[in-house]
């Protein structure tokens, strides 16, 4: 079965386009496109069309402690101190309760633009660090949880197996986290044969969880598909780093793996220009997430003097404490002009900042999720989301500014309908399934945060 989207106005990879008609399949694939094309009385009909967007890095379980790490502490908060709040609320996730919460989050993504979600997934055990009978039962919930709502899903689950840079054992509550090597690839074996569908990747925690070694043993074992990894996020991190293995973080995975397209590091906050530059040059993916950044005061991405030098990245939610696709690339902008000092630094000459932004978040998260989405093409998946044209913030503009009054102007969000995968799975800006999702979500918080 075939279904025909037209558009008034869409925006294609060559630029925005009058009178588009895009015909899918029940695959969910894009199989053509035209321009300047009429409209027949069967299409569905929208006035603005642009892609769906990637969140390339999310903790879904994190979902449910949105809010409650915001009370000051007797000393200074960081996220050393956040970090404590976390192995509380895990300490209560059980596999029911994941599957609730990675529900609403993936919803709440969806009704915000994004299309497809990088799970990178690190409970993995019941709480004493006991295996599961099925070593991929959590990973189940998750999977299971994106086909409830639609998202489109790059799992990836974690490799962590130590304590610390120091190499110490996983602290009690860490041990539901971690994997020896033998172990973890038996959970990808399990994934691979009840999962076939699902894109896999591995996501060695971090330098500090995964040793040299190890983390050479995993790459080897795991020689395709997405690598992700949290690097440079703290300067205590950036600190212990260069005192265990002689370098900072990035400088220490530059000159030690081959890192290349296949890989994303997951905030890359603190970098010298050395490191910047190199990065941009190793074709890799910065996964940034704003919200989750400013949450725990971690610090500023050195986006502008990575843009220039082509760097690549993709947004992500990272702690869920907010899902707004608008709002993460709004607030990188934002932090870039705070430390400048001036407007637009991160636009291309003579172009607008929410085009700019938009279209490089697109490619750097589809590259990062190796998902054939990213841009409304043929054979492309049909990951669309079509804008309000009478919202206030998009009334009377045309063009990119469409895009500039969405990531900046709009209070409410202009997103009206939602295509993941081909299939319309947020209307009107809901999702369809919002209010049992909901309801599932809020019964869960009541057990855990009990």
């Amino acid at each position: 079965m075939e279904t025909v989207l037209f558009a008034t106005h869409a925006l294609l990879p060559e630029g925005w386009a009058k009178n588009v008609r895009l015909t899918f399949s029940s695959s969910g694939k894009i199989k053509a496109i035209s321009v300047a094309a009429k409209a027949q009385a069967s299409d569905e009909r929208t006035e603005i069309l642009v892609p769906g967007m990637a969140n390339l890095h999310c903790h879904a379980f994190q979902r449910a402690m949105a809010g409650l790490a915001e009370r000051a502490g007797p000393g200074d908060d960081s996220f050393w101190t956040w970090r404590e709040t976390m192995y509380q609320i895990a300490e209560n996730i059980d596999p029911e309760a994941l599957s609730a919460i990675a529900a609403m989050a993936y919803m709440d993504m969806l009704e915000s633009g994004f299309t497809s979600v990088g799970e990178f997934h690190y409970i993995h055990h019941a709480p004493d660090g006991t295996p599961y009978d099925n070593p991929a039962e959590m990973a189940t919930q998750v999977i299971e949880a994106a086909a409830q709502t639609g998202i489109g899903q790059t799992l990836l689950p974690v490799f962590y197996a130590q304590g610390g840079f120091e190499g110490g054992a996983l602290s009690p509550r860490q041990k539901r986290f971690g994997h020896a090597l033998d172990s973890f690839v038996a959970l990808m074996s399990a994934l691979q044969t009840q999962y076939p569908q699902t894109q896999l990747g591995i996501a060695p925690h971090s330098l500090r969880a995964a040793s040299p070694e190890q983390l050479t043993a995993l790459i080897n074992a795991f020689p395709q598909g997405p690598v992700h990894i949290h690097i440079a996020e703290q300067t205590r991190e950036v600190k212990d780093c260069r005192q265990h293995l002689g370098a900072p973080p990035v400088r220490w995975l530059l000159d030690h793996m081959d890192v290349d397209e296949r890989w994303c590091l997951v905030h890359a906050t603190h970098m010298d220009d050395y490191e910047i530059r190199d990065l941009a040059r190793s074709g890799a993916v910065a996964g940034l997430c704003p919200i989750t950044e400013a949450n725990l005061g971690d610090g500023f991405f050195p986006a502008r003097k990575f843009l220039q030098q082509n760097g690549r990245f993709g947004i992500g939610s990272d702690s869920c404490v907010r899902i707004d696709l608008a709002e993460e690339l709004r607030l990188l902008d934002y932090g870039q002009r705070l430390q400048s000092q001036s407007r637009t630094p991160l636009a291309h000459p003579h172009a607008s900042s929410g085009r700019t932004l938009f279209d490089q978040a697109l490619k750097g998260g589809a590259q990062a999720l190796a998902q054939k989405s990213g841009a409304l093409a043929v054979g492309m998946r049909a990951d669309m989301v079509t804008l309000d044209m009478t919202h206030p913030a998009l009334a009377t503009r045309t063009g990119d500014l469409w895009l500039d009054g969405w990531l900046y102007g709009a209070g409410r969000s202009p997103v009206r309908d939602v295509y993941a995968k081909g299939k319309k799975v947020v209307e009107n800006g809901c999702h369809g399934a919002r209010e049992s999702i909901e309801n599932a979500f809020i019964a869960i918080l009541k057990r855990v945060l009990a």
